[in-house]
């Protein structure tokens, strides 16, 4: 093991799941956690309209022999997840489980992985840099499973899944086989009541037709952020709809923009090209009417 994780290593958390803000919705799924067990830092609640409230959450899990397309959606959805501050949970697998980690860890958000094993078995070995690079992105690594516990993974692995469905808002099956833990998090989601949507994939690929089997069976396809973040944030369409008009053309374009990804002054400059002055002036009433906010060394936001 590397340093980094050797230090985390030696330092075992525990909470019963009713004491933690983040954990206590899994005192509500049908067969309770007794304890968990973790390294790292559990996710801490957020201020809402005012209100202090559990971080929204989301399950991206599937095959771990995934396509490469497979990887990508899941890779990209984890990382807009995480830029917008929502909490990517999966189970630190090979495959679709690792590029949601992976995506998480790239936009500096946090990650939570869900071990089937006990939790000084880091499984797979493979993946204990990733874990390191979640842990040290404030992450949490958990497991219901105490220190030297004697497990069967056959049965171990099943049941974290309903552990993983349990902590999210919206549970996303990227990819998954007629057979596989994939669908098995997905049932323990329906049970749960949790949001499920899924992939639709190739009708040729093993690894797709669970993601089709589930579709027909009438969960909601993914196919592209907003499907995820209605769920999550419900009338924030509208809301945004509003933020991103402006009193002139100009503003309108400025905000659209700068929600599009680009926050750099002279980079807004060329993309519209338009002169400094216009600019200046546009971006001083955004700001005073609170539509936009300066970040510093001519980097602007939306507020």
């Amino acid at each position: 093991m590397s340093t980094l994780f050797s230090h985390f290593f030696q330092k075992i958390n525990h909470i019963l799941p009713q004491e933690g803000n983040f954990t206590e919705v899994l005192n509500s799924i049908a067969v309770k956690p007794k304890m968990l067990y973790f390294y790292g830092k559990m996710p801490e609640n957020v201020v809402l309209n005012g209100f202090d409230r559990r971080p929204k959450c989301v399950a991206i899990v599937g095959s771990r022999h995934c396509t490469k397309y497979g990887e990508e959606v899941a890779y990209q959805l984890a990382y807009e997840l995480a830029r917008m501050g929502v909490i990517v949970i999966s189970g630190l697998a090979y495959g679709i489980d690792a590029a949601a980690h992976h995506g998480a860890v790239a936009a500096n958000g946090v990650t939570v992985a869900v071990l089937g094993t006990p939790i000084d078995q880091i499984h797979p070995r493979g993946n204990i840099k990733l874990a390191e690079e979640i842990l040290a992105k404030n992450g949490c690594i958990m497991s219901e499973y105490a220190q030297n516990a004697q497990v069967l993974h056959k049965v171990s692995f099943l049941e974290r899944n309903r552990l993983i469905s349990g902590l999210a808002d919206v549970v996303v099956i990227v990819e998954a086989a007629m057979k596989s833990g994939a669908l098995n998090t997905a049932m323990h989601a329906l049970e749960q009541g949790r949001d499920l949507l899924a992939v639709p994939g190739d009708i040729t690929r093993p690894v797709s037709m669970g993601c089709n089997r589930l579709i027909r069976q009438g969960a909601m396809p993914y196919t592209c952020l907003d499907d995820v973040t209605s769920l999550l944030f419900p009338g924030a369409k509208k809301r945004q709809k509003k933020l991103l008009m402006g009193d002139t053309e100009l503003e309108t374009a400025i905000l659209r923009v700068i929600n599009q990804g680009v926050r750099d002054g002279e980079e807004i400059i060329k993309t519209l090209d338009i002169d400094v002055a216009e600019f200046n002036q546009a971006v001083t009433m955004l700001e005073i009417k609170g539509q936009i906010r300066a970040l510093g060394m001519n980097q602007w936001g939306l507020a």
